[in-house]
């Protein structure tokens, strides 16, 4: 049990301190802490609801025009997160796992190759039209609800490997936990998967470790925090395949 609530607190700080590894709270909840896959994911959704709201008081005034300006693409991944919260109860656990971790594997390459590649080295493309814009949404809600996660780990992969302007692209990613954490956890409530004390336990917890890892950003190397977060997340990948 106390070795689930640390990784948790794990997760808070690399959100904190990278913007990915809210990937760590399932496993955490569900194999240190013996709660079912679906459980899990719920959980997981329902804690993501705070951290995204705390990414809105941390941004003030800038997250609301994003949320006005990004519009298309935050309502789009609000839709994929309420299919991606229905899907969790019809696909199978192991598909489950299997899909956290994939991701969490993807997240440790996505880490290592922003902490030794410069954003900055290659030219910033346009930002994408509508269109694109809701496809991307609407996988990255999908994406995100399956395996409990807040929306960046989903969404900045995707946006950063097609060049996209970094500030704009990570900014856009920590807002997106509100929409998709919002959608999938009035989707798993609806199906009876709400704790109301137990969502508040998990929140707090990744509250304070992304506010500890905030911190730990000003002062401590980027790098390192961002290779020690991609080791932390490769170890989950691999263990994710293994149960």
């Amino acid at each position: 049990m106390l070795t689930g609530w640390l990784l948790v607190a794990l997760a808070g700080l690399a959100i904190g301190a990278t913007s990915i590894g809210g990937v760590l709270v399932v496993p955490a909840l569900h194999r240190w802490m013996g709660m079912d896959i679906a459980e899990a994911t719920a959980l997981s959704s329902q804690a993501f609801c705070w951290t995204g709201l705390w990414a809105l008081w941390r941004l003030p005034r800038l997250g609301i025009d994003l949320l006005r300006r990004e519009w298309v693409l935050l309502l789009m991944s609000l839709f994929g997160a309420a299919l991606g919260a229905f899907l969790s109860t019809q696909v199978p656990a192991p598909w489950i796992r299997s899909w956290i971790g994939a991701l969490a594997m993807i997240s440790s390459g996505f880490g290592l190759w922003r902490t030794y590649t410069s954003p900055g080295a290659k030219p910033v493309t346009a930002w994408p039209g509508m269109p694109m814009q809701a496809t991307l949404g609407l996988l990255a809600g999908i994406g995100s609800a399956l395996s409990g996660t807040g929306g960046p780990v989903m969404l900045l992969p995707l946006l950063l490997l097609r060049r996209c302007d970094f500030e704009r692209s990570v900014q856009v990613a920590l807002v997106m936990q509100v929409p998709i954490a919002l959608a999938a956890t009035l989707t798993h409530a609806s199906a009876g998967r709400f704790d109301l004390s137990a969502g508040a336990a998990v929140a707090l917890v990744l509250l304070v470790g992304a506010e500890i890892g905030r911190r730990l950003a000003r002062r401590w190397s980027q790098r390192s925090l961002q290779t020690a977060t991609a080791v932390l997340l490769l170890a989950t990948g691999v263990w994710m395949f293994r149960i």
